[in-house]
């Protein structure tokens, strides 16, 4: 996610931070980096001469002297980018009980339909009890295609496959809609805002009577997002705005900026394909993100939205009491690639942002843990339950690296994991780990006893 925005900044705050003294000529390179990689990512170069212009006065004051002097250029850097991107974060006031809808609106190609079913898995996850209503009626296969996605994550999709007016198809499911705390609406698209697509919106939007009409734009677009969205904000008041596909652009700088010159608060940002890669926008922690200073708050979003909290405590009674089988490993290695893929994940943990991972690293772990979970649905259940009888027998070993496309070294390295997780935590129950009131000299023992052991 604006990979060489993020770089380029890390490099400049280090510049800055070590600098012994900031002249004039070093203040300017920093500053003409800056603007580079601002550019690249497609912001506004009004914009990116307003931020240059600042920093340039605060590094050329001479009034602020020696450390102070590096610590103001930085807070400028950072306030101006935050600035740039929104200031302050904004949400959405969604409650049980309150019957609200959401009206989705957006282009072709900007991802709408499959936005519409992250936005009802993420509510559906936090315990609203949740539908989605398709009105896109003129889209070849629109219909279906919110049907698959709302069979694949268990919410239940209302549709008319046969009627052509929105307005009608409404009608027939508004009684149903009164059973659910929020209804998600599809609409049609365009590839322009025009008189029809206008009209269709707003009559629905008399009709309907949404609690927030929402702007789909796609990151790819950059700039041209202040356009679509001042257009759509003349034409139907938006409340705001979900930017997708922020993780395959190098724009996304150009859409978040453009947004923000509207005045449409950005609410959500899609990062993938997968159906939990919905994140709300917090301007401040994705200033810090791209920064390389992580975003725990998004990673603990991301984990609530697949961990099944009831299994989670099962496993962990399993690991108190020294029952955590293979098919819990399993079950546990399936939750993290439903949360996301490594490199995401990492992206999102304060300090590993800006670790030197060795590039492919984190493509084999994720290779590594898919073969781990082929190879342990190639086990019998005896063998999932007593993984010992595995090691004993190479004929075991050679029936299930067959089974599962993989090679016994792989059994084994997923053997040797299993047991030092059962090892792990048997360590952790006689330090009183599970009470959550572990001493720093506990956590040294353990932390020296498997640190150098554990791998994922």
């Amino acid at each position: 996610m604006l990979e060489k925005l993020g770089n380029m900044l890390k490099k400049a705050t280090d510049k800055i931070a070590n600098a012994i003294f900031l002249d004039k000529n070093m203040v300017e390179g920093i500053i003409k980096d800056l603007q580079r990689a601002l550019i690249e990512a497609d912001v506004n170069i009004h914009l990116v001469k307003k931020i240059s212009d600042e920093l340039r006065q605060k590094a050329l004051d001479e009034r602020i002297k020696g450390v102070k002097k590096k610590e103001e250029i930085i807070k400028t850097l950072h306030d101006k980018l935050l600035e740039l991107i929104g200031g302050e974060k904004h949400e959405l006031v969604i409650e049980k009980g309150k019957k609200q809808k959401i009206i989705l609106l957006g282009l072709y190609g900007s991802g709408k339909t499959t936005t519409t079913a992250k936005l009802a898995n993420y509510y559906s996850k936090r315990g609203l009890k949740t539908c989605i209503l398709g009105l896109d009626v003129h889209r070849p296969a629109a219909r279906e295609q919110l049907e698959q996605l709302g069979k694949q994550n268990n919410i239940k999709v209302f549709v008319d496959k046969e009627e052509q007016d929105p307005i009608k198809t409404y009608k027939k499911f508004q009684e149903d809609l009164e059973n659910y705390d929020l209804t998600i609406i599809d609409t049609a698209g365009r590839h322009s805002l025009d008189k029809e697509l206008v009209k269709e919106i707003t009559d629905l939007g008399k009709k309907i009577k949404p609690d927030y009409v929402l702007l789909v734009i796609s990151a790819d677009i950059g700039q041209a997002a202040k356009t679509q969205a001042s257009e759509f904000q003349k034409a139907l008041a938006i409340n705001g705005v979900i930017v997708t596909k922020m993780d395959s652009t190098a724009k996304g700088g150009g859409a978040l900026t453009a947004c923000s010159e509207t005045k449409a608060p950005v609410f959500f940002i899609t990062v993938g394909e997968k159906v939990n890669d919905l994140e709300t926008f917090n301007p401040q922690t994705f200033i810090e993100r791209i920064l390389g200073m992580g975003d725990l708050q998004a990673l603990l979003e991301k984990v609530s939205l697949v961990v099944d909290e009831k299994k989670q405590e099962e496993a962990r009674k399993k690991l108190q009491e020294g029952k955590f089988t293979l098919k819990d490993l399993a079950e546990q290695l399936e939750s993290m690639e439903k949360v996301s893929t490594l490199d995401k994940i990492t992206e999102l943990i304060p300090g590993l942002g800006k670790a030197k991972i060795p590039e492919g690293m984190l493509g084999n772990q994720q290779n590594k843990m898919k073969k781990w979970k082929h190879a342990i649905s190639s086990m019998t259940e005896e063998e999932v339950e007593n993984p010992e009888l595995i090691e004993k027998s190479n004929s075991r070993l050679q029936r299930i690296a067959k089974g599962s496309g993989t090679n016994t070294s792989d059994i084994r390295a997923l053997l040797k994991q299993y047991k030092m997780i059962k090892e792990f935590m048997k360590s952790g129950k006689d330090l009183d780990m599970s009470s959550g009131n572990m001493s720093q000299a506990q956590m040294m023992k353990l932390a020296k006893k498997f640190g150098k052991k554990m791998r994922i």
